[in-house]
């Protein structure tokens, strides 16, 4: 059993060791990274972190397809497309996520910059609305995101934690824009959410190693979860408590959690 000093150290040496310009290759964090325009990178970065479950590779290969078919230049296709260019999207498929999906989206996102002052803008503003409540802030954008009457089939590829759920890649795209740091991994881009209002992206990886550590009791990998968990990260760091994302992740992907329990 660790002691809580012993608990921050490890997660202090684990979030040093991956939060390294190295993490970026195999992630789909790279998608983003391509790209030098603030646009750009929030554009790609929220489609790429849409499609991001599943095999690496396979996520990785279908959203540099995605950006590829904007002709690496989301901003500018997002501003200007038209329905019949939309068209070149019909065949586009990443698991259950299709091209009536990916045309709805990059619908909604053509309206987002024209009238709520884009991604950032959106949450920026939902984030103030919700007096900084990061499940409300997700949900809200979720309600202005999908009032162009999607199909069914379209609203469940944008998670709502009001309804429990993890919202995983939601998450996940918020710390990239987010949290701010000199390693070069995340951008830190948005100005109007501090890093400390975030929360855990939380999947497979990281909830084993937070259950084996202590920190989360809930056995689902739901919101309730994902709450516990960042509230217990926030006792560690309560300025960037989610910069543990990469301690939790790095070490359930590489086993690496193994020198705890046999310590």
């Amino acid at each position: 059993m660790q002691t809580p000093e012993q608990l921050r150290t490890f997660l202090d040496e684990q979030a040093d060791r991956f939060n390294r310009p190295e993490f970026i290759e195999d992630d789909p964090i790279s998608i983003p990274h391509r790209f030098s325009k603030k646009e750009d990178i929030e554009i790609a970065g929220f489609l790429t972190a849409t499609i991001a479950w599943g095999q690496r590779p396979v996520i990785l290969k279908n959203a540099l397809e995605l950006v590829e078919r904007m002709d690496m230049a989301p901003f500018s296709f997002i501003q200007e497309h038209s329905i019949q260019e939309r068209k070149r999207f019909n065949s586009y498929v990443h698991r259950t996520f299709n091209g009536v999906d990916l045309c709805y989206f990059m619908k909604a996102l053509q309206q987002l910059y024209n009238t709520e002052q884009g991604l950032e803008g959106c949450f920026s503003t939902s984030f103030q609305e919700s007096d900084a409540d990061m499940g409300a802030t997700i949900s809200s954008v979720r309600q202005k995101f999908m009032r162009y009457r999607p199909q069914v089939r379209t609203g469940k590829h944008f998670a709502d934690p009001l309804r429990n759920s993890s919202a995983k890649r939601i998450n996940m795209f918020l710390r990239w824009m987010v949290r701010k740091d000199n390693r070069g991994v995340d951008f830190g881009i948005w100005n109007k959410i501090p890093p400390s209002a975030l929360y855990i992206p939380l999947d497979l990886h990281s909830g084993t190693v937070a259950r084996e550590l202590g920190l989360l009791n809930r056995k689902q990998d739901d919101w309730k979860a994902v709450t516990e968990l960042t509230h217990r990260l926030r006792t560690l760091d309560s300025t960037d408590p989610i910069r543990y994302d990469f301690a939790l992740y790095g070490t359930g992907v590489f086993n690496r959690y193994q020198r705890i329990k046999n310590a």
